[in-house]
């Protein structure tokens, strides 16, 4: 089939087409006036979700997110929602709402969740693709019972994100709370075994006091090393004054005394030595002069003698220092150690009071913050245009029913005038008469030119004249 045999078939089966337009559009105009006007309301929200918290002042990355506006329609379309609008607007209160009710559903469930069920099936959520700006729409006969829902849905909608918010900080302030006592109490018992060690071992400032009993430790390291020197060196002195060698004692040949008593004994033995070379042993005056002789060595050895006691009374002196300031450094040494085994307890000690400290101190803050969101009823979401009652009926809308049947009634016809030209199909070109004999066309009649002909051949080449394909 050609355009050219197309056109043939609509121009035959016009009549066809046009009675199926014209029943298709009286049928929208009829049903679309006989409908019940419906009323559409439409209250505007936006979701302030960009920014900061103003009560924390934090980023707020979790609203983000791309289910966040999936999320908000949720929480709109719930049941939770639907039902607050109920009760906000008394609906389960009207005595004509309630016979329904139990007309309807046999007194089955509750008026309240009847009535939720009812205005979430007429509820439209319309959110913008590039935008935060998220329509609510609800559908009804009344244009101020429409107007009115739909702004009862906004407003619920605001005071169920601010319960969704601030029900959980509340559950986490009671929970802060119960944590911060018990911190309190465990930086309580940390501070008082701090201060009962501190009190046990008489510590004000073990730093300074470990500082003084290093620098005495320090010295009497010092003291011990030039005791111990003194020491080796009196004992050395010791071991040459007390010995047969005591003439070569630095303490004694030094001694300015015995120094003058040999200076005297040489002088007497040379005086001696002189009156034995011109007396005899037994003169008086030999024996005078071998007694001053012998006395001088007397005085000397005994002189000797008590300087090498001297000496040595000086070593055990030395000895005696060197015992008493290594027993010092000892106990010296026990208690700087002590020192530090105190520090270390006490540094201990320190750092469970300072780790307490800093979780009290930041679950308080935590608890205080979490207090503020707590109490807050300030919501991120805003009321942009409020419904108002529309004046205009949403439906049915007649011109445009009336546009679309004009469409559909074409469509139609076209497919009504085909379907009738398959059953009854007919000679209508001679390209359909070609196709049917399968033979070629020799001529063609034209049926415009009836004034020329006579009477009989017009009656007998008249339109209704037309072969019929089996």
């Amino acid at each position: 089939m050609n355009f050219a045999q197309f056109l043939l078939i609509l121009r035959a089966r016009k009549r066809v087409i046009l009675l199926t337009l014209a029943i298709t559009v009286l049928t929208t105009v009829v049903v679309s006036l006989l409908l019940p006007k419906t009323y559409k309301a439409t209250a505007s929200v936006l979701l302030n979700y960009k920014g900061v918290d103003p009560l924390t002042g934090l980023a707020m990355p979790g609203q983000l997110m791309p289910g966040y506006m999936a999320t908000q329609i949720d929480i709109i379309t719930s049941k939770n929602v639907a039902l607050r609008v109920v009760d906000a607007l008394h609906l389960a209160q009207n005595p004509a709402v309630i016979a329904q009710f139990n007309e309807s559903s046999d007194g089955k469930g509750t008026v309240r969740d009847w009535l939720a069920d009812l205005l979430l099936k007429k509820l439209d959520i319309a959110p913008s693709r590039e935008s935060s700006v998220v329509e609510i729409s609800f559908k009804g006969s009344d244009p101020q019972f429409v107007a009115a829902i739909a702004n009862a849905f906004a407003e619920q909608y605001q005071k169920v994100s601010i319960q969704l918010r601030v029900e959980p900080m509340k559950k986490a302030s009671a929970y802060f709370d119960e944590q911060t006592k018990l911190l309190r109490d465990a930086l309580e018992a940390a501070q008082s075994r701090l201060s009962k060690y501190q009190q046990e071992h008489g510590i004000v400032s073990v730093d300074n006091r470990l500082d003084v009993e290093s620098g005495r430790l320090n010295d009497l390291s010092t003291q011990l090393v030039v005791a111990q020197g003194q020491l080796m060196e009196a004992q050395s002195r010791q071991r040459m004054a007390v010995g047969g060698n005591a003439l070569e004692s630095p303490d004694v040949i030094g001694n300015p005394l015995i120094q003058n008593l040999r200076a005297s004994l040489t002088a007497a033995e040379a005086k001696l030595a002189e009156v034995g070379e011109r007396l005899d042993k037994n003169h008086p005056q030999y024996q005078s002069a071998k007694a001053e002789v012998d006395k001088m060595k007397a005085e000397l050895a005994a002189q000797m003698r008590v300087t090498s006691n001297s000496v040595r009374n000086n070593a055990e002196i030395l000895q005696q220092r060197e015992a008493a300031l290594r027993s010092a450094l000892t106990e010296q040494k026990n208690k700087v150690l002590e020192l530090n085994r105190t520090r270390d307890e006490m540094n201990v000690l320190q750092k469970d009071v300072e780790s307490a400290q800093h979780a009290f101190d930041a679950t308080a803050q935590r608890t205080a913050q979490t207090k503020i969101e707590g109490q807050a009823d300030q919501s991120d979401i805003a009321m942009l245009n409020p419904a108002v009652a529309p004046i205009e009926p949403a439906s049915p809308k007649l011109v445009l029913n009336t546009i679309l049947s004009v469409f559909l009634g074409g469509f139609l016809g076209l497919g009504f005038g085909l379907l009738a030209e398959m059953l009854d199909r007919r000679v209508r070109s001679e390209s359909d008469l070609a196709e049917a004999l399968q033979a070629p066309v020799l001529g063609v009649i034209n049926w415009q030119e009836n004034a020329r002909r006579p009477s009989g051949i017009k009656k007998l080449l008249s339109p209704s004249s037309r072969l019929r394909l089996n």
